[in-house]
């Protein structure tokens, strides 16, 4: 059912296309999923994301079992019928957001009790808790529980793997449900050796997919980059790969270059409800006073309905006044350039012009936030 089969690979790179089979519908990879955390993409409606191409959402497993409940969205029918979104969604396990939300937490070798962020009330989440919300939620695509440990520290980082190694093993124990795919989460922080045994253990669990945790989380992008190096010729070629958490244009595309597979992120949501774009080039702040009588669109070369139909000044306009629209407006952009980004490489990669068509986006995109006068 959970199927991955590799279409093309590019020469030079080892950056591949591949199609991965779920209940819901074929991805085709290298594929971003943009990050709908409370069963909504902030600001679009499903039918949006379909005429935007989307083909993968992400849920949030901590966030729907404190509101509105797993056990609610299961008796709605699952969280496909729960959202009004009929293709393939993976969830996390939850772990990240308990060890990054609450300050309270306490981690013993069975498992995590936290206290909700919202009201302060006691919660404990084991691998068997985490797998029996995400079967509740219903998702294609699950992910075992583990820790996200600080990405430098490596005696804690060791005894971490220590601990959520088993994690995997009991959350494997624990799925019953044959129509949705348990991914591993190779942790290891920016440690060579230590990604090498987190790949290496969950490898023999022989999972349908695989996904690389704990990057974007206080490294930096060289140690990001070195840490995927590592783990690109251990991981089986034969399963898809899967970025957690990274969405920077520039990131994906290093991502792809070191055999990543499938990415997610809140950017592109978080940044257009800050006045944010991302265009061709680089990222532009709307509030800069430059743009207040710009009658050009976003990005001359993009075709999203944002672009198509509105200028600079509008847009401007929309988030000086803080308006509805221009968190839509702008989220349908950014969104739209993400998948554009992965549609355009899975074309080259296809036709064996990664590489050149990496090093021109790299040499020209800058992620820094522009930072003239804003009035």
């Amino acid at each position: 059912m959970f199927e991955f089969e590799i279409e093309a690979v590019d020469e030079q790179t080892g950056a591949r296309n591949g199609r991965f089979y779920t209940p819901h519908g074929i991805l085709q990879t290298p594929v971003f999923a943009p990050v709908g955390t409370q069963a909504t993409v902030k600001a679009l409606r499903p039918s949006d994301l379909r005429e935007l191409g989307a083909s993968l959402v992400l849920s949030n497993t901590y966030h729907l079992y404190l509101r509105p409940g797993d056990e609610l969205i299961r008796d709605l029918g699952g969280l496909h019928q729960f959202m009004g979104w009929d293709g393939p969604i993976l969830t996390d396990s939850g772990g990240f957001q308990v060890f990054s939300l609450s300050d309270t937490r306490k981690i013993d070798d069975d498992g995590v009790t936290f206290q909700s962020h919202h009201d302060g009330s006691s919660h404990r989440f084991t691998p068997e808790k985490s797998v029996a919300i995400q079967e509740n939620l219903g998702a294609d695509i699950i992910m075992a529980f583990d820790e996200c440990p600080p990405p430098t520290d490596y005696d804690y980082v060791k005894q971490s793997l220590k601990r959520t190694h088993p994690w995997a093993e009991r959350c494997l124990q624990a799925k019953t449900r044959d129509d949705q795919a348990l991914f591993g989460i190779v942790q290891g922080g920016i440690f060579p050796d230590l990604r090498e045994e987190s790949a290496r253990f969950l490898m023999e669990l022989d999972l349908p997919g695989y996904a690389i945790g704990g990057m974007a989380v206080g490294e930096s992008k060289a140690e990001m980059y070195a840490a995927l190096d590592v783990m690109n010729p251990i991981l089986p070629k034969d399963k898809p790969r899967y970025l957690m958490g990274v969405g920077a244009p520039e990131d994906v595309v290093n991502g792809v270059l070191r055999g990543v597979d499938i990415f997610d992120c809140v950017l592109p949501t978080r940044i257009a409800r800050n006045g944010a774009a991302l265009v061709k080039g680089g990222r532009i702040n709307l509030r800069n006073a430059q743009y207040k009588t710009d009658p050009a669109p976003l990005d001359a070369s993009c075709t999203c309905p944002t672009c198509t139909g509105f200028s600079r000044a509008y847009l401007r306009h929309l988030v000086q006044a803080n308006e509805i629209l221009g968190h839509i407006l702008l989220t349908t952009h950014n969104v739209h350039f993400l998948l554009e980004l992965v549609r355009q490489m899975r074309q080259v990669i296809a036709a064996g012009e990664f590489k050149p068509f990496a090093e021109e986006f790299l040499s020209h995109y800058s992620s820094a936030a522009e930072s003239q006068e804003i009035v």
